[in-house]
């Protein structure tokens, strides 16, 4: 049996609401060589969310010790709260020979694009993937139909949205929403094709 020579990488990003998490979670379920790098954040758990799961949650101050400590790859302020992968997550299993999922906003994205093109090995296991709203009407519906933020958070959401769906050209590979099910199909054909590579 051969053995894969590389792992993979991979980056799936976009706007809030999108259903990055949803395609994450049929992503993992059905792929057991994929593990998912759970991300740290200073913003409080919502209902249903433990700690290590969704998120690893972290004081204010821990997260600003660990910026300080250089553990994070790449850690950013997204509406009004830190977010940032650690090093280790990422790297320890990539050299076990693991692929890794990172589910990411588009400024840790950016980050590991940006860190991808100075270091080669980086690049030459990871691809990015942006899933996109068809537009913002659809966006806003998504957002509304969460029922988790308040009309002024989805308007915030929504005006960050448009500036990050701008940039879908950054990334390797642009996903048009549509059903969970076609998401999840083409993020899966895009990891699939990169595990051939």
């Amino acid at each position: 049996m051969e053995v894969d020579s590389q792992p993979v990488l991979l980056v799936l990003s976009g706007p809030s609401g999108v259903g990055k998490t949803t395609v994450a979670l049929r992503l993992l379920a059905e792929n057991e060589s994929l593990i998912r790098v759970v991300t740290c954040t200073t913003r409080a758990s919502r209902e249903g969310e433990a700690d290590g799961e969704a998120y690893h949650f972290l004081s204010e101050t821990e997260f600003a010790r660990r910026v300080a400590a250089g553990d994070f790859l790449e850690h950013a302020e997204v509406y009004g709260h830190g977010y940032g992968t650690m090093k280790s997550a990422v790297t320890e299993p990539l050299a076990a020979g693991r692929d890794v999922l990172v589910v990411n906003d588009l400024q840790g994205a950016l980050t590991f694009t940006a860190m991808a093109q100075r270091d080669e090995a980086l690049a030459k296991v990871m691809t990015t993937i942006f899933l996109v709203a068809e537009n913002a009407a659809a966006l806003r519906a998504r957002l509304e139909s969460r029922g988790e933020d308040a009309p002024e958070v989805i308007a915030k959401r929504l005006a960050v949205a448009e500036g990050e769906m701008a940039r879908r050209g950054e990334f390797d590979h642009v996903v048009v929403s549509g059903t969970r099910e076609a998401d999840a199909a083409a993020v899966q054909g895009i990891y699939s094709n990169a595990k051939r590579e």
